[in-house]
């Protein structure tokens, strides 16, 4: 991680390495204000400032992709593979999809172009959502 900081030019401060420690393996999909408050109890100084610094340096340099799937918020991905994410629009929760490009049916007129990379944003209601449904009915 220390090593992935200074390749960015970004000093390794405690506040940036808890930053990346939060986003190792992390399939939440944080965004940088629920980060920010995760961390500052443990990191006083931590500013809002550094975790988007942070997390901008990372996503350009492809070591995080942010995903623009809620409009309430950015929210980022340690995944910087392509794949597909679903919004719950009840929960507000964002899962990764198991589908690749290869995938995906694509059109004639998209074939003939060169694609590097992809988004894929689905919504609708997760599971637990959807078997919950009954239990608000009842209230």
């Amino acid at each position: 991680m220390i090593n992935k900081l200074k390749k960015l030019g970004l000093r390794a401060t405690p506040q940036r390495m808890a930053i990346m420690q939060l986003l190792d393996g992390n399939t939440s999909h944080p965004s940088a204000e629920e980060i920010y408050k995760e961390l500052k109890p443990e990191y006083p100084s931590l500013s809002p400032a550094t975790v988007y610094n942070t997390l901008e340096a990372l996503a350009r340099a492809g070591e995080i992709q942010e995903i623009n799937i809620d409009p309430q918020r950015r929210r980022f991905d340690p995944n910087p593979r392509p794949h597909c994410h679903f919004l719950c629009q009840r929960c507000q929760k964002v899962y990764d999809l198991p589908l690749a490009m290869e995938d995906l049916p694509v059109p004639k007129q998209v074939a003939t172009f060169k694609i590097n990379s992809f988004s894929l944003h689905l919504y609708g209601e997760c599971d637990q959502c959807g078997s919950n449904k009954n239990d608000d009915n009842e209230l």
